[in-house]
């Protein structure tokens, strides 16, 4: 790098500069373009083949630091300052206006079929993706019971809060930076290393982390920077051999088909960040590959590609919610179909007209951009603060709508010691303050009943404390493998349920226990109607079905717990009802699709008690010994024929085995019984 130790040379006066620098268009990289939307839009249309298609986003970001570096450096190197107000609109004039025309049609669809809970969380992603703080409220929001990545239609949006994050500081560390090149390259060279360091480390602990923050995403970015100022220190022909491009290839086309979500991004963002360098870096070379890219068609696609990246996931999302699934490929096909079309709109009714206007200044750019800005945000606030605008929906609708809200509940008691007796083990406080008489331990189940457990201890006056683990049966010694959790929750299930038989025995002043659990699910290893895919296998205590681990547990479970507690009890599970959730059915009746007649929300009461008897089984010795004793909902549950989510014109289940906080509530005098003998 030629007299890289001197500095920048003397600013130019603003009036001899026209424009900004812009380096030479390159066909070849809207054809790298194509290769990435493809392959995002195609991985998320869950089209087979495509394993790693969102390391497409991968490749954007080296594209776009390459391009947007490579305007920065050359600004700064030729001019001998940064033109930020320029920079900036120009930012504005190529991103905004399709964003805010994606944002203002996907606001609209979404008042039209998102139930409140969805539509309020919708606002909050309006809110962050319009400040290009998306990532960071996705990241944010990981939960057991958060809604899924299918119900978040602006989620794609985060890919473009990190790339501005980057060009917020970007132009500020080679403000601070300009006086050396070398100071300034090195430091860029540092960030590279170390934000690539920190991905790679950052990864198998957090992979949320590594994914969504700007700070384990801005190696790509600074990949293409880098390759940026490389071509233009060096004046690089980006021509060099034939193998390099064949060799950039293989590794984007391989990363897109065969990495794999589980690891991501860590070292395998690389593969598809190294094939996009040497794409670019050998792009002007004559050869197939290149002649390939700068095809009409690839260089198209490539040219409407940011317009299809923002399109295609709300009308995925949007759609498959709206339709509750697709019926086929063929479906799945005609929606991408309606991505394209409104992506092509979008470039060139939009994007297009937007970026050629001419001579737009900081004042009437900045006003232009306030009033699409203050719509977004004071139609996220509505949503938000609205909670939703549940008045949208008919009465019938509202009911389940209520359903679907009320299984949220207050765990700031709660607490995680990383040492002592429960280690790693999550404590919940619940009653008044003091040393817990009562221990509840169990699973999800345990977690819905919380408004009422924790009710009825403070009726009683007497402190508990609940231990609850998602999927996890409340004995000792079993294992288990389920199918929608992964090898580490399984293994932290095992290890959680020995911590805690070690930890009871320093609670001196524990008086009962009560079990929660879904036992039928543990007894049978499937769920049912609604969630029937779902499997757990047990295993352990020499048993060969999950009914006989299950019951080998409890048989070697009981002494210890006896050890420790005066009175134990178990909750006998509520009815399920198989095809019932409160979404789905709010969902269905807002849209037309089910009538208040039809909808799932009974089932005859010998076929619910035909569900719950491998479960009861299992407790029914113990039960008759008197070694246990039973709190039983059924009576409230139940008449003599059926069993209803319907109670008092309300819904008491959250989905088609979980209660709601009502529910709960209500439910509360039934633990009387655990809490009668609990006194000083």
């Amino acid at each position: 790098m030629p007299r890289s130790s001197l500095p920048f040379r003397e600013p130019t006066p603003e009036s001899t500069i026209s424009s900004l620098p812009h380096p030479t268009y390159r066909p070849e990289i809207d054809g790298l373009r194509m290769i990435a939307v493809l392959a995002v839009v195609l991985y998320h249309f869950d089209v087979p083949g495509m394993a790693g298609g969102f390391a497409g986003v991968d490749v954007f970001f080296v594209i776009s630091g390459y391009l947007i570096g490579g305007i920065l450096w050359r600004d700064l190197s030729e001019n001998g300052r940064l033109h930020l107000a320029r920079f900036y609109i120009r930012r504005v004039k190529r991103l905004a206006p399709a964003y805010f025309a994606m944002a203002g049609v996907t606001a609209m669809a979404a008042w039209v079929v998102f139930l409140p809970f969805e539509f309020r969380e919708f606002g909050k992603s309006l809110i962050a993706a319009t400040v290009y703080l998306s990532n960071v409220l996705f990241w944010r929001g990981e939960g057991y019971f958060d809604i899924g990545a299918d119900m978040k239609a602006l989620l794609h949006t985060w890919s473009l809060a990190v790339e501005e994050q980057f060009y917020i500081l970007l132009p500020l560390v080679m403000l601070l930076l300009k006086a050396s090149r070398r100071v300034l390259l090195w430091a860029l060279i540092v960030g590279f290393a170390a934000s690539f360091a920190a991905s790679v480390w950052i990864t198998p602990q957090s992979q949320t982390t590594a994914f969504y923050l700007f700070p384990f995403r801005a190696w790509e970015l600074l990949a293409g920077v880098l390759l940026a100022i490389h071509g233009q220190s060096r004046q690089a022909r980006f021509s060099w051999h034939p193998g390099l491009s064949w060799l950039g290839l293989v590794l984007v086309l391989g990363g897109l088909l065969w990495i794999e979500p589980g690891g991501f991004p860590g070292w395998q963002a690389a593969i598809p960040v190294a094939g996009t360098v040497l794409l670019i870096l050998n792009g002007r070379q004559a050869n197939p590959v290149n002649r390939a890219l700068s095809a009409p068609l690839p260089v198209f696609i490539g040219q409407v590609s940011y317009s299809l990246y923002l399109w295609h996931w709300p009308v995925l999302v949007l759609s498959k919610y709206w339709r509750d699934g697709y019926a086929g490929p063929w479906e799945a096909a005609g929606w991408m179909v309606l991505s394209f079309g409104l992506a092509v709109v979008s470039w060139r009714y939009v994007e297009l007209p937007f970026r050629r206007i001419e001579g737009a200044r900081g004042w009437p750019v900045l006003g232009a951009l306030a009033l699409p800005t203050g719509a977004m945000l004071a139609i996220g606030a509505l949503a938000y603060v609205k909670d939703g605008v549940p008045g949208r929906f008919g009465p019938e609708t509202r009911t389940h709508i209520a359903a679907s809200a009320d299984f949220l509940q207050d765990f700031s008691r709660c607490q995680t010691a990383t040492e002592g007796h429960f280690a790693w083990v999550e404590l919940c406080p619940i009653g008044p303050e003091g040393a817990p008489r009562i221990v509840i331990w169990g699973d999800s189940h345990l977690r819905a009943m919380k408004e009422g457990l924790d009710q009825a201890a403070h009726q009683a006056d007497t402190p508990a404390l609940l231990i609850w683990r998602a999927g996890c049966p409340p004995l000792f010694g079993i294992e288990k493998r389920e199918s929608y959790a992964t090898p580490a929750d399984d293994a932290a299930c095992t290890i959680a349920n020995a911590t805690i038989r070690a930890g009871l025995a320093s609670l001196d002043s524990v008086q009962n226990l009560l079990l929660v659990g879904r036992w039928s699910y543990y007894a049978t290893g499937t769920g049912v109607g609604r969630d029937a895919r779902n499997t757990i296998a047990l295993a352990g205590h020499d048993g060969g079905t999950n009914a006989e681990v299950f019951s080998n547990a409890l048989k070697a479970s009981l002494p210890v717990l006896e050890q420790n507690f005066e009175r134990i009890f178990v909750l006998r599970q509520p009815p399920e009802i198989p095809f019932y959730d409160s979404r789905t059915v709010a969902r269905q009746l807002a849209h037309g699709q089910l009538t208040p007649e039809n909808a799932p929300l009974s089932l005859p009461r010998d076929q619910a008690e035909a569900r719950a008897a491998p479960g009861e089984a299992l407790f029914a010795p113990w039960l008759e010994a008197g070694d246990l004793h039973l709190i039983d909902p059924w009576p409230k549950l139940c008449d003599a024929s059926e069993c209803t989510v319907m109670q008092d014109g309300e819904s008491w289940y959250f989905d088609n085995n979980h209660l709601t906080n009502r529910a709960a509530r209500a439910l509360a005098p039934l633990f009387e019984p655990v809490f009668e003998r609990a006194g000083p």
